[in-house]
C-alpha cells in the first residue's frame, strides 16, 4: 500500500540542522520526497530549477526571512505553490502577517510529527494534489475518470497506456504550474528511478500531445520550457 506522501515532492527552508533532520525524515517516513535548504538564497534557487507539491518555510532564517521568501514568490516570481509557514511566533498578529503574505497554514514550533503530516496533508488536499482515486473531473473538453482510467475529448474516449494517462492526470491537476523532468519522473515513474531518463517524459509528453490534440483548438496548450520541464495552460 502506497504511503499518505507517495510521489509528493516538499522542499524545506530551515537554518536549524537538527530541526531540518528531523523534519525531513518524518516528510520521508510518510513517502514525501524532500529538499532542504539552510539558507533563502539556496531554496530560491532550488525552485527556480525545479518543482515541488508543497514548500514549508521557517519564519526566521539567514538572508531573507521565511515570510520575506513567501512574499517573492507570490508576487515577484508568480509561484502559488501551497506553503505552510513554521514559526515560534505564535501571537495572532504574526500569524496573520503570514495568512496575509499568502501563506496557505502555519505550523508553531517546536513541531509535533503528528500535526506537521496532518496539516502538510489538509494543504495538499485543499490544493487538489494527491486527490481521491475515484474521482471524476472535467477540464473541458476533456474529462479524466480516475477510477476507470478514461480520458475522454468531447465525451470521445482516447486510448492511453497506463503512464500516458497518469501524465495526463498529473499535468492536469497542475494546470498553469511549471513542471521539472525529475518532478513528472517521480510522480509517474516513482521516486529516485534510475532506470528511467528524462527522455522518457519528453516521449510520452510528445505522445501525449498528438493524442489529446493539444495546441490545436481545444482550448488547452502543453509547452516545453527550455532545461526546465512543462507546463499544460489553458490556451486563452
Amino acid at each position: 500500500m502506497d504511503t499518505i506522501g507517495s510521489g509528493l515532492r516538499v522542499a524545506i527552508l530551515e537554518d536549524d540542522p537538527d530541526q531540518s533532520a528531523i523534519v525531513s525524515l518524518w516528510l520521508k517516513d510518510a513517502g514525501y520526497s524532500v529538499n532542504a535548504q539552510p539558507k533563502s538564497t539556496g531554496f530560491i534557487r532550488t525552485i527556480r530549477r525545479d518543482s515541488f507539491d508543497l514548500y514549508l518555510l521557517d519564519w526566521v532564517v539567514p538572508e531573507l526571512s521565511g515570510i520575506e521568501v513567501l512574499r517573492k514568490l507570490r508576487n515577484e516570481m508568480g509561484d502559488n505553490t501551497p506553503v505552510i509557514v513554521a514559526t515560534v511566533k505564535d501571537e495572532e498578529l504574526n500569524i496573520v502577517r503570514a495568512l496575509d503574505a499568502g501563506a496557505d497554514d502555519y505550523i508553531v514550533k517546536p513541531m509535533k510529527q503528528g500535526e506537521l503530516l496532518a496539516r502538510v496533508a489538509a494543504v495538499l488536499r485543499r490544493a487538489g494534489v494527491g486527490a481521491s482515486a475515484t474521482e471524476t473531473f472535467d477540464v473541458s473538453p476533456y474529462t479524466l475518470d480516475i477510477r476507470k482510467q478514461l480520458l475522454s475529448l468531447d465525451g470521445e474516449e482516447i486510448s492511453l497506456t497506463n503512464k500516458e494517462f497518469e501524465l495526463a492526470v498529473f499535468l492536469f491537476r497542475n494546470a498553469g504550474k511549471l513542471l521539472s523532468r525529475s518532478h513528472i519522473l517521480e510522480a509517474i515513474w516513482g521516486i529516485d528511478n534510475s532506470s528511467v531518463s528524462s527522455r522518457t517524459v519528453d516521449t510520452h509528453v510528445s505522445r501525449l500531445r498528438k493524442k489529446l490534440n493539444l495546441n490545436e483548438g481545444n482550448g488547452w496548450k502543453l509547452t516545453a520550457v527550455y532545461q526546465h520541464g512543462y507546463r499544460i495552460e489553458r490556451d486563452d
